[in-house]
């Protein structure tokens, strides 16, 4: 399950919402962006928020502009704002019947399974989540988020100054702490005596709490952790904020580069690659292999670090800095013996 930041989008969705308000018309017909209708196969992707400055959903219009371009086909993206919006837009893409429509997020599992059974020759491709129900024409693309946290984690033990490292989540349950678990156990495989404490959110905006966030990443370091796992989803604004606030605190983003936004505090990123989940699911789709739940970790690329990713030296990330060389140098060691099936990260969501 993405933890997506939410803060930048809900900025946006206002203006969004506006624009939709002001057509009176169908949000997908008129705020669908196309490339070359009417060509060869055809791929439509729904999001569940606007794009805008996202970058996890911008990876995600790229794989479909990608597959695309590799089908020689047309591809449109439908930005949803809110719960009506997406199931609008998830109606009209069924409506115009591209070859494949991919979803991004939790937020259309039970759409999608209304519309597969629906509609049962229309195929789906849900990133980032799955049906509770097995579907012939539903392919699910999940993640396996907690082996590129462990790497994290194991960035921070190498890093951390005071032998304390923390985490701040959304929510106590098995998915969320795929966050935090594994990042305390990347730590203590390097640097042996290392402890580490998680606080959750929690609360009536668990996904979007920056305050709450702020205030548990401070508690953490006046503990004494220096390294913080900020895992709070739109709330990791408010983790960033304490890094700044406090010196010798430094974070690590999700989802996408959030460095380049929070100069000097972020050390690096767990990315998930929603790019590579959409072409690659689309390409398994016409390949006559959908139906199935096909799960993206280190090995198949679908994660990893920003660190570790061409371009990692222009990220803005202190991971990138000269000094910490050797530290990634140990990381990337880490992540092939996870990829050999040498090392295996537990999992808590198994």
């Amino acid at each position: 399950m993405s933890l997506r930041t939410r803060t930048s989008l809900r900025l946006t969705a206002a203006t969004v919402g506006a624009v939709l308000l002001a057509t009176g018309c169908n949000a997908a017909a008129k705020n669908g962006d196309a490339d070359d209708e009417g060509k060869g196969k055809a791929f439509t992707l729904v999001t569940p928020d606007p794009v805008a400055q996202n970058e996890f959903l911008k990876l995600a219009v790229s794989g479909v502009k990608a597959a695309a371009k590799a089908q020689g086909g047309s591809q449109k993206v439908f930005q949803s704002s809110d719960n009506d919006s997406r199931q609008q837009n998830v109606a009209s893409a069924v409506d115009s019947a591209p070859d494949v429509i991919a979803l991004v997020g939790f937020e259309f599992a039970d759409i999608v399974a209304q519309q597969a059974e629906a509609h049962p020759e229309q195929q789906f491709l849900l990133v980032d989540a799955c049906t509770k129900k097995s579907y012939e024409n539903v392919t699910c693309a999940v993640f396996r988020e907690h082996e590129a946290v462990y790497l994290a984690g194991a960035e921070a033990g190498l890093l951390t100054k005071g032998k304390k490292v923390g985490a701040v989540d959304v929510l106590d349950t098995p998915q969320f702490r795929r966050y935090s678990e594994p990042f305390a156990a990347g730590a203590k495989k390097v640097r042996p005596g290392v402890t580490s404490r998680t606080l959750f959110v929690g609360g009536q905006s668990p996904f979007n709490d920056a305050a709450r966030a702020k205030d548990q990443a401070a508690t953490l370091a006046s503990g004494g952790a220096d390294q913080v796992m900020a895992a709070a989803a739109g709330g990791n604004t408010g983790v960033f904020q304490a890094a700044k606030n406090r010196k010798g605190f430094q974070a690590y983003g999700v989802d996408a580069n959030q460095c380049a936004g929070n100069p000097g505090v972020v050390v690096d990123n767990v990315l998930k690659k929603t790019d590579v989940a959409v072409e690659k699911g689309i390409a398994q789709i016409l390949a006559g292999k959908g139906g199935t739940t096909v799960s993206y970790g280190l090995k198949e690329g679908g994660m990893s670090l920003t660190g570790l990713e061409p371009g990692g030296a222009d990220s803005g990330c202190l991971i990138a800095k000269s000094a910490n060389k050797d530290v990634l140098a140990r990381v990337e060691k880490l992540r092939d013996a996870i990829v050999a099936g040498k090392l295996t990260v537990d999992d808590p969501a198994a």
